[in-house]
């Protein structure tokens, strides 16, 4: 039906936004983290201990939204969600110390964390509807407001202070979620999470002892484990790839920033066509495909003897990640719900925290060419788990 077309249209036009957004406010964020630093006075180690509220508020957050989705659907969480974060974002300037800004770190983190839940609940709803693998879109729309940010925040780094910088990202930000959220509020959520928030329901009320129930638990948390495994490369990628490049390669600091660049670029791209990749190979063969070039590009990435080998790899390895995440909190979302989608996000975000010190370990035990080759391994993981459970999940 047309009207029923054209609210799914507005609905994806909608979630596509809060991606967009939620990227662009983070990676402002991270730009000004030196400046940040230097303001408060923080030691680096203080400043690591404040970094983690980020991560401790996410990840707490994340485990709860599923509940708040259920109960008061994906829709209205997400724009609540979008408010406290452009907020939230405003307030590390006006920090003085590391545990002032911990503390705030922690809001902004527990806002980040159900955001993330709340609009991939939501978009997980919108591929069920249209019966059409659009996920890899959405994280697309990540990406590229991730790369805005990032590229509007280095160009306004020298003129604008943090408060005023991150200031007009508040203020851009609410005027993004009062078009978008507007939008979004007038359209009902969609039939797949309320089936599913009735079933998951019915289940708590009988004591969710049943076989199906412990089938699905497994299966979300293998692809929150398939999500892990690669969330991990690209927290990795973006702490350690400019400094391998500099350190083991000698190149130069600008040429050595282009290293996560590349990857980023190209994990972009490989998004933008990844709806296409999956119509024509389907979830398994996509991830299975995705995995191997993955495993190939960072060999290739942290082993290479020259500095434009290793930037090919990067950005082979971006292409090959590309679509590996969004597939698998797809499934978990269709197979578990909101908690399903917590449930995965949890353990991939999870996995992109634990890449950067993992791999700063590894390097003081070997060296950090072979350090990096650790994204590869786990790569071939996701690989290997995806083809061993492709009979158990539900059809590519």
């Amino acid at each position: 039906m047309p009207g029923r077309r054209d609210d799914l249209t507005r609905l994806r036009a909608a979630l596509t936004a809060f991606f967009a957004l939620d990227g662009f406010v983070f990676a402002g964020w991270v730009v000004r983290i030196p400046a940040i630093k230097e303001q408060t006075g923080a030691s680096a180690s203080a400043l690591g201990l404040a970094l983690l509220g980020v991560s401790a508020g996410a990840v707490v957050t994340m485990t709860l939204t599923g509940r708040l989705v259920r109960r008061y659907d994906s829709h209205r969480v997400t724009v609540a969600c979008a408010v406290l974060l452009c907020l939230s974002i405003a307030l590390p300037p006006l920090t003085h110390s590391a545990l002032a800004l911990g503390v705030v770190l922690l809001v902004f983190g527990s806002a980040y964390g159900g955001i993330n839940v709340a609009f991939n609940s939501a978009a997980v709803d919108l591929v069920a509807e249209l019966r059409r693998p659009i996920m890899p879109s959405f994280h697309a729309a990540f990406s590229l407001g991730g790369m805005v940010g990032a590229g509007l925040g280095g160009l306004v780094a020298g003129s604008l202070s943090p408060t005023r910088h991150l200031l007009a990202l508040t203020v851009t930000g609410l005027l993004v979620t009062l078009v978008a959220g507007r939008a979004l509020l007038r359209i009902e959520p969609l039939a797949p999470s309320e089936r599913t928030a009735e079933e998951e329901g019915a289940a708590e009320k009988e004591g969710a002892g049943r076989r199906p129930d412990r089938r699905t638990r497994r299966l979300v948390v293998t692809f929150g484990l398939i999500a892990l495994c690669t969330a991990y490369g690209e927290g990795a990628m973006a702490d350690w790839g400019a400094l391998h490049l500099e350190q083991d390669l000698d190149a130069s600091p600008g040429l050595a920033a282009a290293g996560y660049s590349c990857f980023a670029l190209a994990m972009t791209v490989g998004r933008l066509t990844g709806t296409t990749l999956l119509e024509r190979l389907g979830r398994t063969a996509t991830v299975v495909a995705g995995g191997t070039t993955a495993v190939a590009g960072m060999l290739t990435g942290a082993l290479a003897p020259s500095v434009w080998a290793a930037l090919f790899g990067f950005a082979i390895t971006g292409l090959g990640l590309a679509n590996i995440f969004p597939v698998a909190i797809e499934r978990a979302g269709a197979l578990g719900g909101p908690s399903g989608v917590a449930t995965a996000s949890t353990l991939g975000y999870g996995g992109m925290l634990l890449g950067p010190p993992a791999i700063g370990f590894m390097a003081d035990w070997f060296s950090l060419p072979a350090a990096l080759t650790s994204l590869a391994v786990l790569a071939a993981v996701a690989v290997l788990v995806t083809v061993a459970t492709r009979r158990a999940t539900v059809p590519a």
